[in-house]
């Protein structure tokens, strides 16, 4: 892996680092497709149970894709190649069957901001700033799929606002609109916490865990009316279910094995 995206394993959770701090950790298309290849290869081994995604330093998870990035943009036919290279990228991550935590500190905008709305749980430091403040900086726009996510998560209204005014929406003020689920004292904390809880996750049944990540996201695309039977099959047919109620009624501690 580059060096510019660090992983680490600290016990069962996995540590994904995008390692540019002098650039803010901007994103190059190397990044992105680094991120997606170590989803998709934690999917496949199982070998951590958690993901946290977090950016070096304190000052930025991501400042958004790095702007040397389009330079060799020409015509609208360049940004759809980009916004669906970035749609499958965000995908990959999206349905990864890991449990992905985004720690945000510092700048979360553009690229960044997107990858962190794809994580399943989201902490914040109270420095974290999170946005796409396109209208005011490059004048792009997002993907119908960033713009979905991005409502799902706020709300059409405040999709706008943040959009409209260019506005970036700091820690407390995240968690108060439902963005992240915590707001710790300091980044210290943040990194400290996004341990705990990648602990915490990976000690839980994790065919209920991913089972519960693919409905959701079926929902969100609006694809509800194909049903779950398929993930519900896999759930009470698995030996984890079994496992489950053995350990249930024999009052002891569930050993899960993911199959």
């Amino acid at each position: 892996m580059a060096d510019d995206l660090i992983f680490e394993v600290k016990g069962r959770v996995g540590w994904a680092t995008f390692n540019r701090p002098a650039q803010r950790n901007a994103l190059t298309f190397g990044m992105y497709e680094g991120l997606a290849a170590l989803c998709d290869r934690l999917a496949a081994s199982r070998e951590v149970g958690a993901l946290v995604i977090r950016g070096a330093g304190e000052q930025a998870f991501a400042a958004g894709t790095d702007i040397a990035q389009f330079r060799d943009f020409r015509s609208g036919e360049d940004g759809i190649a980009y916004e669906r290279k970035m749609d499958r990228i965000l995908d990959t991550i999206e349905r990864c069957p890991i449990p992905t935590i985004a720690a945000i500190a510092g700048a979360c905008t553009g690229g960044g901001a997107a990858i962190a709305a794809v994580c399943d749980l989201r902490l914040a430091a109270p420095n974290a700033r999170f946005g796409f403040p396109i209208a005011r900086t490059l004048g792009n726009c997002l993907s119908m799929s960033n713009y979905t996510r991005l409502a799902a998560l706020v709300g059409p209204q405040r999709t706008k606002e943040m959009i409209f005014l260019a506005t970036l929406v700091d820690g407390p003020t995240a968690r108060d609109i439902g963005l992240v689920g915590e707001v710790l004292t300091d980044p210290a904390a943040l990194w400290s916490r996004a341990q705990r809880l990648g602990e915490e996750v990976a000690g839980h049944a994790p065919i209920t865990l991913a089972v519960t990540k693919e409905a959701l996201r079926r929902l969100q695309a609006g694809d509800a009316a194909s049903g779950i039977d398929d993930l519900i099959r896999r759930t009470y047919g698995s030996a984890d279910f079994r496992e489950g109620m053995d350990a249930f009624l024999g009052k002891r501690a569930p050993v899960w094995k993911g199959a």
